[in-house]
């Protein structure tokens, strides 16, 4: 480590299985990134099941490296060139990003595509109880965090230069022919309420064929929360970010008050107690700030994050199965597959 540094917090040395040759590296991004000088240092953020995700300290400061898996990879996943492309769309816009620096899709470099932004300092907050927040910080940053997500459906993603980021219209369709696929590629046992989602989802889809720019797996754990402020920094994980219907992302937003504190959700905690929002309140927040005067079969879009939320779970699930999983904990994480289904199948029917 160059001399006077200390890792970042939620790092470690690097896995084996995704180790890369840091020499190599630093030639690269001393001949394509401006500025950059070494010696280069590299550790390894823990999680990131998806795509390896790496510190990188060097003499001209800190960076952040985001790299597609190795091995057999499902079609269209892992997208880190969609993830470079859509940040640095939105550097300057009213949605915050880290500075998309430099993109590699040579896998000779370190083995897979990637890409390298600029480090954000501040907190990831895995947790959603937020603990150590006082109420008021809790209540401000899930206000924070609502606020982000409608500004980032008011973005003009055409002046943008994304018009052709994905396909206007019709979007709950093919995303359920999408995760179907997917869930198919990887299914590792039959789990009925999938089955039941399956049928179901594609004959209630609703009218409202609105079209933004979306993140596709937005909540505060996927942000960069400021050091001691309730406020958002900046916006992580844009690897399912499309042009698709916003109350995607509100509805998965709002999976958390479906699922029991066991699979990292918030229903049988005490909401108002913690300063946490209810799901009525995190709606109405949003409808507020986008101009909607409500939200018509709003069982639809919770159920469908649910179910997508399931295969995304499965697919990681295919990857240990295969031997791939860049995640130490992501048997655990596959294992959810079957409750979240469950849960999205509570929501259109109860009485499951």
């Amino acid at each position: 480590m160059p001399a006077g540094g200390t890792a970042v917090p939620g790092t470690a040395p690097v896995r084996e299985a995704h180790r890369v040759d840091v020499h190599t590296l630093e030639t690269y991004l001393a001949a394509r990134l401006p500025g950059f000088a070494g010696p280069l240092e590299v550790r390894q953020f823990l999680g990131g099941q998806s795509n390896p995700t790496y510190h990188l300290r060097a003499a001209s400061g800190d960076y952040v490296l985001r790299r597609k898996p190795p091995g057999k990879l499902l079609p269209s996943a892992h997208a880190v060139e969609r993830e470079f492309r859509v940040i640095a769309a939105l550097r300057g816009s009213e949605v915050p990003v880290p500075e998309a620096l430099v993109l590699c899709e040579d896998p000779g470099v370190v083995g897979t595509a990637f890409y390298v932004m600029r480090y954000v300092a501040g907190r990831v907050l895995p947790q959603l109880n937020l603990p150590g927040f006082a109420p008021g910080e809790r209540r401000a940053l899930w206000d924070d965090a609502i606020g982000v997500l409608a500004r980032l459906h008011q973005v003009d993603w055409r002046v943008a230069g994304l018009a052709d980021f994905g396909k206007p219209g019709n979007y709950y369709a093919r995303q359920i022919h999408r995760w179907v696929g997917q869930y198919r590629a990887s299914e590792t046992e039959t789990i009925p309420a999938m089955e039941h989602l399956i049928e179901w989802l594609p004959a209630h889809v609703p009218s409202d064929d609105t079209t933004t720019l979306v993140h596709g797996d937005f909540r505060i754990g996927n942000t960069i929360v400021h050091a001691t402020e309730p406020r958002i920094l900046a916006v992580l994980d844009w690897e399912l970010s499309t042009l698709g219907h916003p109350l995607g992302d509100l509805g998965y937003l709002c999976t958390a008050f479906r699922l029991s504190a066991g699979i990292d959700g918030l229903r049988g905690l005490d909401l108002a107690g913690l300063g946490i929002p209810s799901e009525a309140e995190v709606v109405a927040r949003y409808c507020r700030l986008t101009g909607r005067d409500g939200i018509p079969g709003w069982e639809f879009y919770v159920a469908f994050a649910l179910f997508r939320l399931a295969a995304i779970c499965q697919g990681i699930m295919g990857r240990v199965r295969d031997g791939t999983a860049s995640d130490p904990d992501a048997r655990r994480r596959g294992e959810r597959a079957r409750p979240l289904a469950e849960a999205a199948w509570a929501v259109v029917d109860p009485a499951a």
